[in-house]
């Protein structure tokens, strides 16, 4: 695997607390209560932040609300990890209102996916902070099950590489390029990715595995993001891409999200892994960002180092 040299959070233990925290779209009390339960029942003590379940229109309320539930997370000695409660949209609007001082001085594990992919993007610019790209507390078990359940909490509370193996079900499993890359793994949803280019958190992709998933988009905007990324330069020197679920992504055309991968991502001249169950499908399985892996399209897997120590 290529040079360690993210901040690594230490591993959550029985007995810490953790913040569930909205920095993007709003929740309601029912929506989280399932995985208030799933975290006490692995010995955690979830603490809904102070404006949790606040709301304004489609934000988790104002920017100033949601800014100042991360920093307090982040600058509370006895607040152990935060785990946001969904994704929805948001998070860029206050990213750069984070304390990263705070961050470097004491991190801690951070769970989300879908938006909070720009959480996790500023998080890695401020303080080079490995994240945790998995399931929110708004839980819903019908499409994240126990083993979604028992995959986030191995990545918060163990210090094992993850290994993700692909699965045939999946609808982009026919998407591959053989062959084996090592680099960091950095992405996730790819609105965000896309949204990122120009900002100070686009992260740079030379040496690394991108990691992209989305939901209810047609493969003409997929197309259109893909094509973005490679006119701007973003792809260049990349070691290899993850490809993990493209849910609910089709449209009245012919051409389907598994063509448009394969069109955007197969000349790029390096290996391809589909089917991996990340993202917003059936069950999403969790993995370490911004930590050194291995994708290798013979045995069909990606492996990555902890985010946690």
């Amino acid at each position: 695997m290529p040079t360690d040299d993210c901040l690594r959070p230490p591993a959550l233990r029985p007995g810490d607390a953790v913040m569930l925290v909205s920095p993007s779209g709003p929740t309601r009390p029912e929506r989280v209560a399932r995985g208030i339960e799933l975290l006490t029942g692995w010995g955690l003590r979830p603490v809904p932040a102070p404006n949790a379940y606040a709301r304004r229109g489609y934000l988790a309320g104002d920017d100033a609300l949601r800014a100042e539930d991360l920093n307090t997370a982040f600058a509370d000695p006895e607040i152990r990890g935060v785990v946001c409660t969904r994704g929805g949209y948001g998070a860029q609007r206050v990213v750069d209102l984070i304390d990263m001082a705070a961050v470097r001085r004491d991190p801690k594990v951070v769970a989300g996916f879908s938006d909070i992919t720009a959480l996790q993007f500023a998080l890695w610019r401020g303080a080079r902070l490995a994240g945790v790209h998995g399931p929110g507390a708004a839980w819903r078990d019908e499409r994240t099950p126990v083993r979604s359940a028992e995959s986030l909490h191995a990545a918060l509370t163990r210090t094992e590489p993850v290994t993700v193996a692909a699965v045939e079900a999946e609808e982009t499993y026919p998407v591959r390029v053989p062959g084996r890359a090592e680099g960091r793994l950095l992405g996730g949803n790819l609105c965000l990715i896309t949204a990122s280019i120009g900002t100070p958190d686009m992260p740079n992709l030379a040496g690394a595995i991108l990691l992209v998933e989305e939901v209810q988009e047609p493969p003409y905007k997929i197309d259109r993001m893909l094509t973005h990324l490679r006119r701007c330069g973003a792809l260049d020197g990349l070691a290899g891409v993850a490809v993990g679920q493209f849910t609910e992504c089709a449209d009245g055309w012919d051409t389907t999200v598994v063509d448009v991968l394969t069109d955007r991502l197969g000349d790029l001249g390096v290996p391809v892994l589909g089917g991996l169950p990340v993202g917003h499908g059936p069950g999403q399985l969790t993995v370490p960002v911004g930590t050194p892996a291995v994708l290798d399209t013979t045995t069909a897997t990606l492996t990555v180092a902890p985010a946690v120590r």
